[in-house]
């Protein structure tokens, strides 16, 4: 049974890796042909113009990892369709920028169709000796939830290769547990296909990127962490709702000290600015890899956390977790994620 496993996850790793990585020069192509270009500004790290619609790619990716590996059921059904919004949705924007709200209203469609057609709901959450059963308030929570993934994974993807590999580690530690409790449903199906597409994009996205996921992309990939935790939920692989969500700390941290930030400023919480989680690094002398590198180890420590806690000892879990968590909150204090301009008005 473990050999039949292992060779089905890496069916489901080598298939979309290979989609992704050999379509990706065509999506380049396309995306200069369409002129779905990221233009360098001041606000942005990167000195040419760099075709953004990765997201597309990996996309297709997705689509043929699930017509060879997938079944067709209505919450399958319900995320082909909500993710389909959201690549529209994401593509339509890279090739020429959406207003917010329009944005925001493809997200919501895309949250709604997995909600009220698929199902998907978060109806109680345990964490930590804690538990909660939302009630009527389970809709509303639920579709927050959607969009807060989707949203938090737009926000941190400022750096080449900084979503896609953080995507990538989120996959391969609810990979491992589900691997581990021989849990191969639908979750599983999906955490390792989008796995191989991660890692395929990856080959073009890393540090110096010849392309970038764009909104289409990092959309995508938040809406497949929400839909993927909560498959693991519902189906009891992940003890906890909160679990998988503490592999995601640095967007998640970084996606909450930017609504706080821009609400001290009295500016839109969508207005962009150079005071994220990755800025700062840069700000300190990190190298650009090296900040991508420094943020990947974060979240892998984060996984790894994840991983002892549900698999190995839940104590050494909690005391791992408290650790990183105290070290981020030292991290904010000490930068000007919060507070931008902090330091020269102390001058």
């Amino acid at each position: 049974m473990e050999k039949e496993i292992l060779i089905k996850i890496m069916e489901l790793i080598l298939v979309p890796f290979l989609v992704v990585a050999l379509i990706m020069p065509f999506i380049k192509k396309i995306a200069i042909h369409v002129d779905a270009l990221d233009k360098p500004d001041e606000r942005k790290v990167h000195k040419v113009p760099i075709p953004r619609l990765g997201g597309l790619g990996v996309y297709i990716g997705f689509l043929v990892g699930y017509m060879l590996f997938g079944e067709a059921t209505p919450i399958m059904n319900s995320i082909l369709i909500g993710s389909f919004l959201i690549i529209i949705t994401g593509v339509i924007d890279d090739i020429k920028p959406l207003k917010p709200l329009t944005k925001f209203i493809g997200q919501l469609g895309a949250a709604l169709v997995v909600v009220l057609y698929g199902g998907l709901i978060i109806k109680d959450i345990s964490a930590f000796g804690i538990y909660l059963n939302f009630g009527i308030f389970a809709y509303p929570l639920t579709i927050f939830f959607i969009l807060g993934c989707i949203n938090c994974m737009n926000l941190i993807d400022g750096l080449d290769g900084l979503s896609s590999g953080i995507s990538a580690i989120f996959f391969l530690a609810i990979g491992i547990v589900a691997a581990c409790r021989f849990q191969t449903d639908l979750s599983f199906t999906l955490t390792f296909i989008m796995l191989g597409c991660c890692i395929g994009f990856l080959l073009h996205n890393f540090h110096p990127a010849s392309i970038f996921i764009g909104d289409s992309g990092s959309m995508f990939l938040g809406f497949i962490i929400s839909v993927i935790t909560m498959l693991g939920y519902k189906n009891v692989m992940m003890s906890s709702l909160i679990i998988p969500l503490l592999i995601l700390s640095v967007p998640i941290f970084d996606t909450l000290f930017a609504i706080v930030r821009r609400k001290l400023k009295g500016e839109s919480i969508s207005k962009p600015d150079k005071s994220h989680i990755h800025h700062q690094f840069l700000k300190r002398g990190f190298s650009h890899v090296g900040t991508v590198l420094t943020l990947y180890l974060i979240t892998f420590l984060f996984a790894t956390a994840s991983v002892i806690y549900v698999l190995v000892n839940a104590v050494l879990g909690y005391i791992i977790y408290g650790i990183l968590l105290f070290a981020l909150i030292i991290f904010a204090l000490k930068t000007d994620i919060l507070l931008p301009n902090r330091k020269k008005k102390d001058k």
